[in-house]
């Protein structure tokens, strides 16, 4: 009999009811681990752990959630609990009126213009990427450890660029930690107590926190001393932002939380987006050199660039399927603001309402070999659209979506047509999420001159 192919790296979802002790185990230990097996087919499960909650895989209700009734499904308590802290009132999390004027503010910040014309920042970040990694030939390297200092490089770049008072290591050092110790589910989370109610750790982090807002609005009111940079980059452009029907504009405190939730969001999705798109591609030899081969063909032997993006739909295909199978955020919740029905369950107000991301683009519903690693998925036709959902949708859909795909993309096709990689036995990386869905262990491939 044949043996069923190999699958990449997979999260073991739960077979049995958790419980509440179960479920904050599972919560600090892998947040993806609360998910049980079973939504990867079916359309919505419901039940109780502490409050009510109901799991949402249909893209129909998912479309409801995000796009059609996005009012009544504001971010759950616990999201706002973890981020805030780092992040304060910026976009990712701010509701109502204070989301809609800084989304507005900043939307033309991103625009597909502005977003090429910090390509080149990229484009460098890949050279040096490529040169570190030259020192590395011969032996095995943790690629996902290369690839958040190549992405901090580039946010750090867009975002103040020239700061030389502004400590991006220290920003770095702090964001990893306030990740790593405070961003994972408390006992008090999963009971439902309110926010008022202090969560210890998160608690303990503060001191860094301070820190680094302190020297972010330093360096925010220095620009606006100073003048812009050379080359406007994404302070620049927000501090010129203003809110087209109120003409309101972002004060230091308000431009600093933004560009921090850019910071965090920019460098460690598109980081880890590029370390297991890596990882697959080490795991799937036939991918790796269909990839090389198309990227040699359109660089030859350069770096890629923006305009090179249109000429690798595999590369970009390559990315897509990552973000399919390991979507940095895979786990997302809201709070229910008024009764409504999903796929005929009732919901009630105050009700949690998760969107499993990572089961969802899982599920044997929507996709074919769900759990295989195969580009061609999306070169063949696009998904239907709320079953691919790694940037959201709807009107708070990621802002820095287009930003991200084009980072990744100028940085995979130049790594790919350079070097070749291969798995490194006994060091496969865990798929775990606290935060965002990171590879425990790290990415440790060979690394070889293509």
């Amino acid at each position: 009999m044949t043996p069923p192919p190999a699958l990449p790296v997979r999260v073991p979802l739960a077979t049995d009811p958790l419980g509440i002790w179960g479920s904050l185990q599972a919560g600090r230990r892998n947040v993806l681990e609360l998910i049980p097996e079973i939504a990867t087919h079916a359309p919505i499960l419901s039940g109780r752990t502490g409050k009510r909650w109901h799991m949402v895989m249909e893209p129909g209700a998912l479309k409801r959630i995000l796009r059609d009734r996005v009012a009544d499904y504001p971010k759950s308590l616990v999201t706002k609990l973890i981020l805030e802290p780092a992040i304060g009132d910026s976009l990712f999390v701010a509701e109502g009126a204070s989301w809609m004027w800084q989304r507005r503010t900043a939307a033309p910040v991103f625009s597909h213009r502005n977003v090429a014309a910090l390509a080149p920042v990229m484009t460098a970040a890949a050279e040096r990427a490529c040169a570190r990694l030259d020192h590395s030939v011969g032996r095995a390297a943790d690629l996902f450890d290369e690839m958040v200092t190549t992405t901090f490089e580039v946010i750090s770049d867009v975002t103040f660029s020239g700061g030389g008072a502004f400590d991006r290591a220290a920003v770095h050092r702090a964001i990893e930690h306030y990740i790593a110790g405070t961003a994972k589910i408390s006992v008090f989370d999963i009971l439902g107590l309110p926010g008022w109610v202090p969560r210890p750790a998160r608690l303990i982090a503060g001191g860094q926190m301070r820190a680094m807002k302190a020297m972010a609005d330093a360096a925010i009111d220095r620009r606006r001393a100073e003048g812009g940079a050379p080359v406007p980059d994404l302070l620049d452009l927000l501090m010129a932002g203003h809110d087209p029907e109120s003409g309101r504009q972002m004060t230091t405190g308000e431009l600093r939380d933004n560009l921090l939730t850019f910071i965090v969001a920019g460098h460690e999705t598109t980081a880890l987006t590029l370390g297991w798109a890596l990882y697959l591609c080490a795991f799937a030899p036939e991918v790796q050199t269909r990839a090389r081969a198309e990227a040699q063909a359109v660089l030859g032997g350069r770096a890629a660039t923006a305009e090179d993006m249109a000429a690798l739909p595999y590369t970009r295909a390559i990315v897509e399927e990552t973000l399919r199978l390991y979507p940095p955020a895979a786990f997302l919740s809201r709070t229910a603001q008024s009764d409504d029905a999903l796929c005929g369950r009732e919901v009630r107000r105050g009700d949690t309402v998760i969107l499993p991301i990572y089961a969802l683009h899982r599920h044997h519903a929507l996709w074919r070999d769900p759990d295989a690693f195969d580009p061609t998925r999306f070169l063949d036709k696009r998904p239907e659209r709320f079953s691919f959902l790694p940037f959201g949708d709807g009107p708070r859909i990621c802002i820095g979506a287009n930003f991200a795909l084009q980072e990744a993309g100028i940085i995979l096709a130049t790594l790919l047509s350079r070097f070749r990689f291969a798995p490194v036995p006994g060091r496969a990386p865990k798929p775990v999420m606290i935060l965002t869905l990171r590879p425990q262990g790290g990415v440790w491939l060979q690394v070889e001159r293509a």
